[in-house]
């Protein structure tokens, strides 16, 4: 066991917690314990190195920051229940009050209580996704989202992760469960940032998503934060008979930064749409994987990412799709397109098939290139400079999966900053496509 792993088996030892939440710790501690860290021959971290996590020390948690720190992180605005958490820890007065349906954990009721304990650790697999266990290990409050059948939540829910600096380096760990019965819709925007400090903290955040018969969930990820951050995250997600998850993702790279993304289509006639953006640079890493699971027949999936990595980057994406043998009639695409805006910019890319049933649809490719020669030469020609040519073929390589963001308030908040990471106007890349 690493100086990690016991570490942070230590600070969960040291949590006080709810006695019904007790059995998920105690499952989440065995299975962090008995895993083993992952190395170069470890094929799902084969790209990415943990050596950041072992550089902490030992583990606390993190403090209350001042409303200065909080200020200093740019929302999305938009009408919606807002939700904020700084270094982990609920901050209720800069919070909206929680209607009927959110509840954190920690004033869950009896009834509550017994609807997160059925589900809560459920969806995930621990064993195979090993920053899972140690959520389980951790958890001792977190945010329960309930909709009930045949209703549609009023707002949008919008939960601000925000972290800040501290003197000696510590931890966070986020938990959402998101369960929508029978016929029942909802739009979640999870979005982790942090203030312009140069960070030294870890974000551990894990959201588990049940999708009931007939239900939607419209589904937002956006990570944001400073470059040194360390941060690993999962959505994982159970997709019911004629279920919809829709998903939109969007991170730039920092030291450490590993995304999952886990569907399991458990329902004939679930779908799915997923796109994703990651925009790292400097010497920053970032990696994706996502795992679609059709166990059953009749239902689609579709995936679409693009990356954009520059400077001394490093960007890894694997996606797979596993069609299982009764998986008959299934529709599935992936396509993962690449732009390297440099020669020491790197991108480690795999989509994988696996189908074990003979009546289904599938497809899956990836693309790995530079800017076009032609392309600058005519922006140019015209009297644009080299440096903003590059920035607008850039920018427009993205432009159209954003440009298919259904939410309006975030396509509003995005622009600008991407275009200040591009190093231009909004006015200049609001508008472009690319093929």
């Amino acid at each position: 066991m690493t100086d990690f792993q016991q570490s942070a088996l230590q600070l969960a030892a040291r949590q006080q917690t709810p006695a019904w939440l007790q059995p998920l710790r105690e499952q989440g501690a065995a299975n962090w314990s008995a895993a083993s860290w992952p190395g170069r021959k470890t094929e799902l971290w084969k790209y990415i190195s943990l050596a950041p996590l072992q550089q902490q020390g030992d583990l606390r948690w993190g403090g209350e920051a001042d409303d200065s720190a909080i200020d200093a992180v740019e929302r999305v605005e938009l009408d919606a229940t807002c939700l904020v958490f700084v270094n982990g820890r609920f901050n209720a007065a800069r919070s909206s009050a929680l209607p009927a349906g959110i509840v954190r954990f920690a004033d869950a009721d009896t009834a509550q209580q017994e609807l997160i304990a059925q589900h809560l650790g459920q969806v995930v697999d621990s064993q195979r996704h090993l920053f899972a266990a140690l959520s389980n290990a951790w958890v001792d409050d977190g945010i329960l989202l309930h909709v009930p059948r045949n209703q549609t939540l009023d707002k949008p829910v919008y939960i601000l992760n925000v972290a800040t600096p501290e003197a000696q380096p510590a931890v966070a760990s986020q938990r959402l469960l998101v369960v929508l019965e029978e016929g029942s819709e909802a739009e979640v925007i999870e979005h982790f940032a942090s203030d312009a400090r140069e960070q030294n903290g870890f974000v551990n955040s894990l959201t588990e998503v049940v999708v009931s018969a007939n239900a939607r969930l419209q589904h937002y990820r956006i990570n944001l934060e400073e470059e040194n951050l360390l941060h690993v995250g999962g959505v994982h997600a159970d997709l019911h008979r004629d279920a919809r998850f829709h998903g939109f993702t969007l991170a730039q790279g920092s030291r450490l930064k590993r995304i999952d993304y886990q569907v399991n289509m458990r329902g004939e006639g679930a779908h799915m749409d997923l796109n994703g953006v990651y925009l790292p640079r400097n010497k920053q890493v970032i990696d994706y994987h996502t795992n679609v699971e059709h166990c059953v027949p009749h239902c689609t999936s579709n995936e679409v990412f693009r990356g954009i990595i520059g400077d001394s980057a490093k960007a890894v994406f694997n996606g797979r799709i596993h069609i299982h043998p009764q998986a008959q009639k299934t529709l599935a695409e992936l396509s993962n397109k690449n732009l390297l805006t440099s020669r020491t910019a790197e991108i480690n890319t795999k989509p994988e098939l696996e189908i074990y049933a003979d009546d289904v649809r599938c497809a899956h490719g990836a693309t790995i290139a530079q800017l076009d020669e032609t392309s600058l030469y005519y922006l140019q020609s015209r009297g644009i400079s080299a440096a903003d040519a590059t920035t607008m073929l850039s920018f427009g390589f993205i432009n159209e999966l954003l440009t298919q963001v259904p939410e309006q308030a975030i396509q509003d908040y995005l622009r600008p900053r991407l275009a200040s990471l591009f190093g231009q106007g909004s006015e200049q890349v609001g508008h472009l496509s690319y093929e």
